[in-house]
């Protein structure tokens, strides 16, 4: 599966020693051991392979095409096959890194958590990463203040377009930053733009540059280069845990961005390596066409001079003859063997890109919630909306016909989706808590908030908010009217939070 694919422009300042030499200070300087392939020494050789079968380095020269493609493969214990990708086209000078994970049969456990190739540093502290189009290229965040607001505006009223998407952060309320945006900047290292809002004070006169289209308040928009692509917002609340979750959202969705672009095939492993076959198949064919029209012009000859031929003379000749069929039996040995390797290369690459897009089509822009959008919407607790989803699927299931599609669409996602009834047991869990209710006891208020609600002293009621979030608010009296009370107040609470 695709974990990560970004295209880069690279500096003409990058030779083909030096990236091959790159690759290598890569993997050595690694801060994983068991990543290191030991006893790695480069002789300049272009066509090479180092490392075991679990581990290795493979190189590969197109020449063709100007082309040196890398691919670093890892088969770890669980099964788990990280398959790392360079490929550098130094007529085009543009790069390809991708990520790749994919597994055996006896995989049995699943890591989710990855980051971005430390190569791409690497790029960028030597100056091989080319500029867009006049922004640097950085591993930090860049400062947006009055002198330079015209830029983000022009961004955001998409008057100018970068190569790479640009992530923009605006200040909270609090003029503080909503995330931390040198961690950011860091994991979307050369694959993004972040700007980062110098002071909220910024935000009338950037409202009127732009028409009140900027984030504000710390939202985050990503704009990006391909106009058909939305623009994506994310809003900021204050609440315990956003500042993770917004990173995590933001950078999912610049990820998935990269991984969504079209990618010629000679900026893949597999790509490069059937192109190379494919010359050397085309280079044998000509060699046995030539071969054979050599054999026929030599028969003709023979035919000719055959009646002056000693014995001696035709006995050479029917060994010239015999090592000419040796020869294209060679050839066509040698056919048969490349053309199957061909053959299978472009299975596996078929059934790759197949594989991609059957996963892309299930997992692009998920969230907690597999086939389906995210939105802007983020969970308050760890898998809230997808349990939210199943319990209202599962409370309409009697309402549908139960020999139909419907029926067995919502039945199998339902079953399959690791369903734990969670906002089910929340709303029993109120209800039993506020049966009696005779006023916010230490108990009552103490399990209100551990179910997520903030409760705020508003004279003659209490005003609770849902992870203090404003759209979700209700009042409690602080003397109950009557015994009625615990039961309405629970099915307040039922309604707007679950």
């Amino acid at each position: 599966m695709l974990l990560f694919s970004a295209m880069l422009e690279i500096n003409d300042t990058l030779t083909q020693d030096a990236f091959i030499q790159l690759v290598i200070e890569w993997n050595q300087g690694s801060p994983h051991q068991d990543n290191i392939i030991a006893n790695l020494s480069w002789n300049g050789e272009r066509n090479i392979r180092f490392g075991e079968d679990d581990l290795w380095l493979g190189i590969e020269e197109y020449r063709n095409q100007n082309i040196i493609a890398v691919r670093f493969e890892k088969k770890e214990a669980s099964g788990i096959i990280w398959d790392t990708d360079y490929i550098m086209n130094f007529n085009s000078m543009k790069m390809a890194i991708r990520l790749d994970r994919s597994y055996t049969e006896d995989f049995y456990t699943l890591d989710l958590d990855f980051s971005t190739p430390h190569f791409i540093t690497l790029l960028i502290q030597r100056g091989y990463h080319k500029d867009d189009h006049g922004l640097p290229v950085l591993r930090t965040p860049m400062e947006i203040h009055e002198e330079n607001l015209e830029l983000l505006a022009d961004v955001i009223n998409g008057e100018t377009s970068y190569r790479l998407p640009v992530v923009y952060v605006s200040k909270t309320d609090f003029n503080e930053n909503p995330v931390d945006v040198y961690k950011l900047a860091g994991r979307l290292k050369g694959v993004a733009h972040v700007l980062v809002q110098k002071n909220r004070s910024d935000n009338f006169k950037l409202m009127n540059l732009c028409d009140r289209k900027n984030e504000y308040h710390g939202a985050i928009g990503i704009y990006y280069p391909n106009p058909v692509i939305r623009h994506g917002k994310y809003f900021y609340r204050n609440s315990f845990g956003i500042d993770d979750i917004l990173s995590e959202r933001v950078i999912r969705a610049v990820f998935q961005y990269g991984n969504n672009q079209t990618v010629d095939v000679l900026y893949t492993w597999q790509g490069v390596g059937n192109a190379i076959l494919r010359d050397k198949y085309d280079s044998q064919i000509q060699g046995r066409i030539a071969a054979e029209r050599a054999k026929r012009q030599a028969e003709e000859d023979a035919e000719l001079l055959k009646s002056t031929f000693s014995e001696e003379v035709k006995a050479f000749r029917q060994k010239a003859l015999d090592d000419a069929d040796k020869i294209l039996e060679s050839f066509e040995e040698d056919l048969r063997r490349r053309s199957k390797q061909v053959e299978d290369l472009t299975r596996a690459n078929e059934r790759l890109v197949t594989e991609n897009q059957g996963l892309r089509a299930k997992l692009d822009f998920t969230d907690s919630t597999p086939l389906l959008s995210s939105g802007n919407e983020f969970d308050f607790y760890p898998g809230e909306i997808k349990d939210i989803l199943l319990s209202i699927l599962e409370e309409a299931l009697p309402a549908i016909h139960p020999k139909s599609r419907r029926a067995d669409i919502i039945k199998d996602l339902i079953k399959n989706n690791d369903y734990k009834k969670i906002t089910k047991k929340r709303q029993e869990e109120v209800k039993q808590l506020l049966k009696n209710y005779e006023g916010m006891t230490p108990r009552v208020r103490q399990e209100l908030v551990d179910m997520g609600f903030e409760i705020l002293d508003d004279g003659k009621h209490f005003k609770l908010k849902y992870y203090g979030d404003g759209r979700y608010q209700t009042s409690f009296a602080k003397t109950p009217s009557d015994f009625r009370s615990g039961k309405n107040n629970a099915q307040t609470l039922i309604k707007i939070a679950f």
